[in-house]
């Protein structure tokens, strides 16, 4: 187990230039994290776990020089081949926050180019698969310039590294399903840095990821004042208890291969996350009319057919639609004809069960 002291460098070496690329794709959580501890450095207020996506993606691309002048940060920043000054001071502030850790950043000058398999302004959050993407790449550099750092080291650092850009963006690093925050349940579990749950039941594997897009706009309360708002919410303790317990009762469920109690607890997850929304101060509500069209579509059509389709929901009015991959046909046939009309200009994402970041050179 590792602590952040492991995760500071004190021997390198140094290089000339050099050109790493990588891919590294968004996360969905079944259970949900919604808070984090204050004074603390990203860390969760309750554990999560969450199925890797596999198409949903950014690829990144970052190309290391040397230079003389190591006294401040030096990157430039391309989106889609073209200059992004708006995403800057996320780098920049990224950059800070993990210095410490990775002391040779002021060393080199970096041009980061970075662009999403899913269309910008989609309405996903791209910041998980992003932060994920740029930390493996630091840490590929990190490996040219100590080349003894070992795999396992690697992957943890990678997933403390983007944590610290975006709390969910550890759990993007490696596996099929990830769990972040320390808890009694998961062996090694960290607050630090994202986990893999490898004893899956095949009844999950492949499971499958349609991804609604309800509304594709900016969201009128950002994650970040979401997470902030928990610190006097009136159940957040209840809330982080309850977390706990459900990672619980889904590893259990993730082991016995339990598709129906398991869809009942992904869909209370989703609805409790935004349950904490509304009875929060300042209250507010993400969800859209055409959200609550689709899940109520959803449980008609689940219990007329006895179909094994849930849905979950992140911070936002989107909806992932999860099923298994033996029903793939059914269900796509359905959200054609009942689901299409409520996304926005008809607009949806096939998406499945991946297995984390994937090194490109």
């Amino acid at each position: 187990m590792y602590s952040d002291s492991d995760f500071i460098l004190s021997n390198y070496n140094s290089i000339e230039t050099a050109s790493f690329s990588w891919s590294a794709p968004s996360n969905i959580a079944l259970v949900k994290y919604w808070g984090k501890k204050e004074n603390g450095d990203q860390i969760p207020a309750n554990p999560s776990i969450s199925f890797t996506l596999k198409n949903c993606k950014t690829i990144t691309t970052v190309v290391v020089s040397s230079k003389v002048e190591k006294d401040t940060f030096s990157f430039d920043l391309l989106f889609e081949g073209q200059p992004k000054e708006d995403f800057k001071p996320k780098i920049q502030k990224f950059f800070e926050r993990i210095e410490t850790y990775c002391p040779y950043l002021k060393d080199y000058h970096f041009t980061i180019d970075t662009q999403n398999t899913f269309p910008h302004s989609s309405g996903i959050a791209s910041s998980a698969s992003g932060m994920a993407a740029l930390a493996m790449n630091i840490m590929s550099l990190e490996k040219a310039i100590q080349p003894e750092i070992s795999s396992d080291y690697f992957y943890a650092k990678a997933s403390f590294l983007a944590r610290l850009g975006s709390g969910s963006a550890c759990r993007s690093i490696i596996g099929n399903v990830v769990a972040w925050g320390k808890n009694e349940t998961i062996k090694n579990s960290s607050d630090l840095f994202g986990v893999e749950f490898v004893n899956i039941h095949s009844n999950f594997q492949n499971f499958q990821d349609t991804i609604l897009l309800v509304d594709k706009g900016e969201k009128q309360v950002s994650s970040t004042v979401g997470h902030n708002l928990m610190h006097n919410h009136p159940f957040a303790s209840q809330r982080f208890d309850q977390a706990h317990d459900n990672i619980a009762k889904i590893v259990s469920l993730l082991e016995t291969g339990n598709v129906t109690e398991f869809m009942s607890l992904v869909e209370s997850e989703a609805l409790t996350l935004h349950a904490m929304m509304m009875t929060s101060m300042p209250y507010f509500i993400l969800m859209k009319p055409n959200t609550l069209e689709i899940i109520n579509r959803i449980w008609k059509f689940r219990n007329e057919t006895q179909t094994p389709i849930c849905f979950t929901l992140d911070a936002g009015a989107n909806v992932h639609v999860l099923y298994p991959e033996n029903v793939k046909e059914k269900v796509l046939q359905f959200i054609q004809d009942e689901l299409v009309g409520y996304c926005q200009n008809g607009q949806y994402i096939c998406d499945e069960i991946g297995n984390g970041a994937q090194n490109l050179k």
